[in-house]
Parts: structure tokens; C-alpha cells; sequence
């Protein structure tokens, strides 16, 4: 079956706003073919604007300039309007399964060639549940970040040992990182599914290497009260 070539789910992007974030989702359907079909149906109001399918294949859906319909509600770095900011990449994978390697290595060519386009950084890389922490979770903990961040495609902490658990500077340091999440057991939560997986499923107390990854990753990559990079 072939897939559909564009969407239709797409707009202008706002007030000038050029793409300083990519945005990587996992779809949570059965195949690449459906998600295509769901991506380019009007009816459902949502597009990215590349899927990638378990194969290796990419699909271009919307144009880069455009403003697809992906990330929903939600901030990253005082950002709210995500979608004018940002381009949005799909990866046909359930939520649980290992992402494969032909999907991995085109997803890598994919932010190489977009990144340098839009002169994006790595640390402008960013989940689904990055930027809608308690509402989304892709691309989940099966997700290879350490592997993107190998090869310069987005950042991984390099904490070196447990730090005192101080909650107030927690939240502080995540708020840096660019979240926008009150509540800290949340905050616990989407900061391990990005950095921490095999955290995660222990459901502990906020511990003091959640700490050090949090305090490292704001110091290399932290933003200002201003929204200046530190």
C-alpha cells in the first residue's frame, strides 16, 4: 500500500517564527501506513511534518517552513505556541518496542540535514514529553537518546556522582533545562523517562543522581530568567 505523499494538516507558522526545536514522537499505531493515513486525514487536525517507518523509510509530509500540527499543548523554554517553532518527526514504533536500526540511522541523517538547515543545536532536540510532561510520553524509554547524543544530535548528562537531594533546586535546575512542570514528582518522572529510563520503573523518591543530572544538564545548558542561553 502506498502512503499518502503530503498532508493537508498544516498552516503558516506564527508571528514570523522560524524552527529552533525538533520534536521527536513515536506514533502508537499499528503500522507506518496508518499512521500516514492518520496523519494526512483532515478530519484529525494533526500532522508531522516527517515520518520515519520501522524500515528506514522517510516520508516528507509537510514543508519544513510550514507550521505542521504535532506537539499539542504544552511549553518548552517559555515557548508555547511549540508547533510555530518547531518541526515535528514521527516514528512508527508502539510505545514499547526497540526502535529499530535502519529507523535509527535514517532518523540521524534526518537531524543532521535539519539541524543544519535551521542552524538548530543539539540541546534544541527535544521528546514529546519534554515539552508535555503528564500528558505525553513519547518517544518513550525505549528510545536510544544516549545514541543521538553520540553522534551530536542531542545532549545527555555528564554528572559524575549523587549530589545532596534538595528539591527546591531540583525543580530550579529543570525549570533551567527549559520545563515548564510545577509538581515534583512529575518533574522526577520526565526528567528520568528523558535521562534516567531504567530509573523510572523503580518509582522512587527524587534521589541524588536525579539531582546531578538535573544541576549538570543546567549549567551546560541552562536558560536565564531573560530566556538567554547561560
Amino acid at each position: 500500500m502506498s502512503l499518502p505523499r503530503q498532508s493537508p494538516n498544516f498552516g503558516p507558522r506564527r508571528e514570523g517564527a522560524t524552527p529552533s526545536l525538533i520534536v521527536i514522537h513515536y506514533t502508537a499505531m499499528e503500522d507506518c501506513e496508518g499512521a500516514a493515513r492518520a496523519l494526512c486525514d483532515p478530519s484529525r487536525e494533526v500532522s508531522a511534518h516527517y515520518l520515519i517507518g520501522r524500515d528506514g523509510g522517510c516520508h516528507a509530509l509537510v514543508d519544513e517552513a510550514m507550521r505542521a500540527w504535532h506537539a499539542g499543548a504544552g511549553a518548552w523554554r517559555g515557548i508555547v505556541d511549540v508547533n510555530s517553532h518547531s518541526i515535528g518527526i514521527e516514528l512508527d514504533n508502539c510505545g514499547f518496542s526497540p526502535f529499530s536500526e535502519p529507523q535509527m540511522a535514517c532518523l540521524g541523517d534526518l537531524l543532521r540535514g535539519i539541524m543544519a538547515r535551521w542552524d538548530i543545536p543539539p540541546e534544541g532536540v527535544i521528546g514529546h514529553s519534554d515539552l508535555a510532561a503528564g500528558r505525553k510520553i513519547d518517544p518513550g524509554p525505549r528510545f536510544d537518546w544516549a545514541r543521538l547524543a553520540h553522534d551530536g544530535l542531542a545532549i545527555m548528562p555528564k554528572a559524575r556522582g549523587a549530589l545532596a537531594i534538595d528539591p527546591q533546586r531540583f525543580m530550579r535546575d529543570c525549570a533551567q533545562i527549559g520545563y515548564h512542570v510545577d509538581d515534583l514528582d512529575l518533574m522526577r518522572d520526565t526528567l528520568r523517562r528523558r535521562y534516567r529510563p531504567h530509573a523510572l520503573a523503580k518509582a522512587a523518591p527524587l534521589d541524588g543522581w536525579d539531582c546531578a543530572v538535573a544541576a549538570d544538564l543546567a549549567a551546560r545548558f541552562g536558560i536565564d530568567r531573560a530566556g538567554r542561553v547561560t
